[in-house]
């Protein structure tokens, strides 16, 4: 009984009406509680399961609109790249949090524990969070593009990807290199495709003997 009591006086008072009501609850009772909420929750579930290929399908539409609009309108395609992927995220965030609160999860708790962990995670991985605000400010400014020809941190090749936290360039040897996008926004890069001409200087060895013997007479 004591312990009891202190169970009771620890828990909250919701929580100690509740107890008190499945106290005072018969078998019979108990059992269609327990079964009503069972149902309910089974069918909170096919719900919740049903919204969330319903919203895959339909974040599928809007993503295959958006890169249709994209490709009409001709945007850059890095930065229709980047695009894309903040588009799909944020869809795909609404619809988790759409769904947690079909199955009954407080969704205004479950969005501080989140914006609680993004600070924490965010604090660990500071490195990452450079590399996006690098690639924000190349699609931005725009010192290269998909298809030039670069030069930077020891890695010379045409750019093929632009993505959030990195960028993918090929090798002359064809060899596929992954540099984040924190290092390129601070540092040098040699765009040789930047301008439509450029000088090209060649070293040509002349032997002395070549040099100082002179033309032979005809």
């Amino acid at each position: 009984m004591i312990f009891n009591s202190i169970l009771l006086s620890a828990a909250t008072p919701e929580v100690s009406g509740e107890m008190n009501n499945i106290k005072n609850l018969s078998l019979e009772d108990f059992t269609a509680k327990i079964a009503h909420s069972i149902v309910d929750f089974a069918i909170h579930l096919a719900i919740a399961i049903l919204v969330f290929y319903t919203g895959k399908f339909i974040i599928s539409r809007i993503y295959g609109i958006v890169t249709s609009i994209l490709l009409r309108r001709n945007v850059d395609r890095s930065l229709s790249t980047f695009i894309l992927s903040l588009v799909r995220m944020v869809l795909y965030f609404i619809l988790i949090v759409t769904v947690i609160g079909i199955l009954g999860i407080n969704t205004s708790s479950f969005i501080a524990l989140f914006a609680s962990a993004g600070v924490a995670v965010g604090m660990a991985l500071s490195g990452t969070l450079q590399n996006f605000a690098g690639g924000v400010l190349i699609l931005l400014l725009k010192p290269y593009k998909v298809g030039d020809y670069i030069e930077a941190q020891g890695y010379a090749g045409t750019v093929t990807e632009i993505q959030i936290f990195h960028t993918i360039i090929n090798t002359y040897d064809n060899k596929s290199i992954i540099i984040p996008n924190g290092g390129l926004s601070t540092g040098s890069i040699n765009n040789w495709s930047r301008e439509d001409y450029r000088r090209i200087d060649w070293t040509i060895s002349i032997s002395y003997a070549t040099v100082l013997t002179p033309p032979a007479k005809a």
